[in-house]
């Protein structure tokens, strides 16, 4: 369907998404496809990126496809110990083959610490690369939990996304 100007009609589809891990002794702690260093890192069966996680839920849900699981299963072997900048790179691939423009992305990791603001700027340049979108389309900051609950206690790290994806109106229903 196209306007009277001849442009595709476009319609917004909003996202979000949420992913938790527990910090482990011995792993990395991977960031929004950044190393933030950190005595201790996220476990799971990738490297456990939570904001990259839920980006990627978010992306999908914004364009119903489901969830991060549902295209990299933990069950695979194959995706173990997977550079989530993979898992990425399959969702901004996803919003391309619907003709879709990722308008704005927006994560909040939460957590007691590392303190997120001095590696918000190289976390936002990274997941811009990933997308393929200018660094003015992505948000990256932090919060506590105010000292309450497991990331209160510093057991682990959250994330929750929010994505806005303008999409064609004949590519919206997939």
């Amino acid at each position: 369907m196209t306007t009277t100007s001849g442009l595709p009609s476009l319609v917004t589809r909003v996202g979000t998404g949420f992913d938790v891990h527990v910090l482990e002794t011995g792993r990395p702690l991977i960031l929004c496809g950044v190393t933030v260093p950190h005595e201790q890192g996220l476990a799971g069966h990738s490297d456990a990126d939570v904001g990259i996680h839920a980006l990627c839920d978010a992306i999908y849900g914004a364009l119903a496809e489901g969830d991060i699981g549902r295209h990299f299963p933990p069950s695979e072997m194959k995706w173990k110990d997977a550079d989530s900048a993979r898992f990425m790179r399959h969702a901004a691939e996803r919003i391309a083959a619907r003709g879709g423009i990722l308008v704005n992305a927006d994560v909040t990791l939460i957590c007691e610490q590392p303190k997120i603001t001095p590696h918000a700027p190289a976390m936002i340049a990274r997941l811009a690369e990933l997308l393929g979108v200018p660094v003015s389309r992505i948000s990256v900051k932090a919060t506590t939990t105010e000292k309450l609950g497991f990331t209160g206690r510093k057991e682990g790290i959250a994330a929750q996304a929010a994505v806005s994806i303008l999409v064609p109106l004949d590519h919206a229903e997939g």
